[in-house]
């Protein structure tokens, strides 16, 4: 028998991440949320463009993400913008923290998505690109391009 596929519906994707870092590993993270972030997250509102990856006292955090309030909750809703918990496995947790520590990587909110019923978050671990790196790299691109049209003629 085969497991039946889980659908993903994308709430919000960080593609300036993509830009801005060379993204070398990826995981994915659940989130400890409130009902009416959740509810507003259905609604397909939530934005993650200025959010980052905080490591504090053994765990991680996502920070400055923007989840609107929603409508409906009235007292009950939540702080827009409130740093939340990031769900991840003990050893996961402490192999990213090192990383991000020692080798002066950043943990770069990726995507915000349901996997079936619960939110998730892609997390890269990204090493920030230079405007100058940039231009080196379309140097080397466009001479590796040079020389296969001199070894084809």
């Amino acid at each position: 028998m085969s497991t039946p596929q889980v659908r993903m519906k994308l709430v919000a994707e960080n593609r300036r991440a993509r830009h801005d870092y060379d993204i070398t590993d990826k995981l994915e993270a659940g989130l400890a949320l409130q009902g009416s972030e959740v509810k507003s997250l259905r609604g397909g509102q939530g934005n993650i463009a200025e959010a980052y990856v905080r490591f504090e006292n053994d765990e991680a955090w996502l920070i400055n993400a923007d989840i609107p309030p929603y409508p409906h909750a009235h007292q009950f809703n939540h702080e827009p913008r409130r740093p939340r918990k990031l769900l991840l496995k003990r050893d996961e947790l402490e192999k990213w923290q090192r990383k991000v520590a020692e080798k002066g990587l950043t943990a770069v909110p990726l995507r915000l998505y349901f996997q079936g019923p619960w939110v998730k978050l892609e997390i890269g671990l990204g090493r920030g690109r230079r405007l100058h790196d940039k231009r080196n790299a379309m140097k080397e691109k466009e001479g590796r391009r040079e020389i296969q049209m001199a070894r084809r003629s």
